[in-house]
């Protein structure tokens, strides 16, 4: 009896799976038969299919010649274009020249060396009705004051102030650089001679100091306007693709670049253990003027090596772009404000995409009964 049951019970699950199997092909045959699940399966396996290069594979050979002959011309376009960035440079050159007054005369009234006129120093705030009211205000205690302003000469501490204003910079910068830098005076950007080989040099002066007898220090960031030959269509303009630095004459037990430690020895043969010092690189700013070097063999620079290289390229970049021809600006801080603002409004639509793109991973979660 309880064999028959079991049989029958047997029978009843094959003729239900019969069943449910009769039901599912009725179903995928309906769906089947709907034009509009066909169309969307469709559309599917066309995207997935045809991306681009599959779709250049299902071409006649005589169209694909053509397309060569598009590439060809892309290549010319580029050299093109490379030429147009040289002359951009020239460009850069001959209006350099014409900055250079302006930037003669800031460097005059930071370092005291002449002070601005009325006409010179005239300068309408957006807040000029809370200045004139400090102004007022000040006037009570201007006759202490002006014995302060004698002793104070043009803009103190202006270049060491962008240092600390901006992160990119203050980020290098360690505590015993600081009174170093103090003794900036002046940045400069000179570009390369006409003829010259694409470069642009950042001149730090510096006034006498205790650290080194160097009044100049220099760094030239070497650069190509040309694309490459096993890349050409990588190019996107002239890029930064060395640096060169310069020696720093530390006057004795003034380098802050490198830090004396001591270590003890022991002699393999008698056991003896001795102290010895020994001299290991140092954080410091001023290793910006001892660059990593690109290798001349086009041998490839280790991971560390390349995110420090980027990072030099990007800081002489910078310089050259916005601190040395907006240098007040960053001085006061207004031109980091403005930065900051252009920063947020990127960042903030990165986060927004980032949240759609987790939005649809947890989807895509729910949706797979695996998970």
């Amino acid at each position: 009896n309880s064999f028959s049951k079991t049989e029958d019970t047997a029978s009843d699950s094959v003729e239900a799976a019969k069943n449910a199997s009769n039901k599912k092909e009725k179903l995928s045959d309906q769906v089947m038969q709907n034009p509009q699940v066909l169309a969307a399966l469709q559309d599917r396996l066309d995207n997935t299919a045809l991306t681009p290069s599959s779709y250049i594979e299902t071409l006649p050979k005589a169209v694909k010649r053509r397309i060569d002959a598009l590439k060809q011309l892309q290549v010319k376009c580029a050299h093109i274009e490379a030429k147009f960035y040289e002359e951009v440079h020239d460009l850069e050159r001959k209006y350099a020249a014409l900055y250079q007054p302006l930037f003669d005369k800031r460097r005059e009234f930071i370092n005291g060396e002449a002070e601005p006129t009325d006409a010179e120093s005239e300068w309408h705030s957006e807040n000029e009705e809370e200045d004139k009211l400090a102004g007022d205000l000040k006037n009570v205690v201007v006759i202490e004051e002006k014995a302060e302003e004698a002793n104070v000469k043009g803009i103190p501490d202006f270049w060491f102030t962008i240092f600390r204003n901006v992160d990119m910079l203050s980020e290098l910068v360690q505590e015993y650089d600081e009174p170093i830098l103090k003794h900036l005076q002046d940045i400069k950007v000179k570009f390369s001679e006409p003829g010259q080989p694409m470069s642009f040099s950042l001149e730090f002066h510096f006034g006498p100091n205790d650290y080194f007898s160097n009044s100049v220090l220099t760094k030239t960031y070497k650069m190509k306007s040309e694309p490459d030959k096993t890349d050409p269509f990588s190019f996107e303009g002239p890029e930064i693709v060395d640096c060169e630095g310069c020696t720093i004459d530390w006057k004795k037990g003034k380098n802050v670049t490198v830090k004396t430690i001591k270590k003890k020895q022991k002699h393999k043969g008698r056991g003896t253990v001795r102290t010895i010092t020994k001299q290991v690189p140092n954080d410091s700013f001023f290793n910006f003027f001892s660059p990593i070097k690109v290798s001349a063999d086009g041998e490839a620079l280790d991971e560390d090596s390349e995110f420090t290289l980027a990072a030099d390229f990007e800081i002489g970049h910078f310089f050259r772009e916005r601190i040395v021809p907006r240098a007040v600006l960053y001085f006061t801080g207004e031109a980091i404000e403005d930065d900051d603002n252009f920063e947020e409004d990127e960042e903030g639509e990165e986060e927004e995409l980032e949240g759609e793109e987790e939005g649809e991973e947890e989807e895509d979660a729910e949706s797979d009964p695996k998970v």
